[in-house]
């Protein structure tokens, strides 16, 4: 693969990570995302159908790994660092899953910003950010 193709390839990926953030409100049901926007430490938790959160987040969590697991494998192309990113990827889903479940179940306003931070790790591609320069800084030591 060319660089060129290689950047172009990342450059697309990263397009459809913006899209589907920046569709958030059309293509997936969160009721905490006006929430959130707002002074969310002072108010009461919004109303929301559990399961169908549920479902939505996972919907975004999925389509968001799926294309970080290939921004991963364009940049480095190492079925290794795809495999522990998607071990990674499975791990963190179930964990921030279990909490997210405990903050939607029980909202406690001293617990929103605990809360606010397990949602984002499962909507936003944050563990993209961490993997990336460790696999980066990774095939430097290997060549060392």
């Amino acid at each position: 693969m060319t660089r060129f193709l290689q950047l172009f390839s990342v450059f697309v990926l990263v397009i459809l990570l913006v899209l589907i953030r920046y569709f958030e409100d059309q293509l997936f049901y969160d009721p905490y995302l006006i929430f959130f926007k707002n002074d969310y430490l002072y108010i009461d938790s919004p109303r929301r159908e559990t399961l169908r959160l549920v479902l939505s987040t996972t919907l975004r969590f999925t389509l968001n790994t799926i294309i970080s697991l290939g921004i991963i494998w364009v940049l480095f192309k190492d079925w290794g660092a795809v495999k522990f990113s998607a071990v990674l990827y499975g791990v963190a889903y179930v964990l921030l899953m279990m909490l997210f479940l405990y903050f939607v179940v029980n909202p406690r306003q001293e617990d929103y910003y605990l809360f606010f931070n397990v949602r984002r790790f499962l909507i936003q591609p944050i563990i993209l950010l961490i993997l990336i320069p460790a696999f980066y800084y990774q095939r430097l030591q290997v060549k060392v």
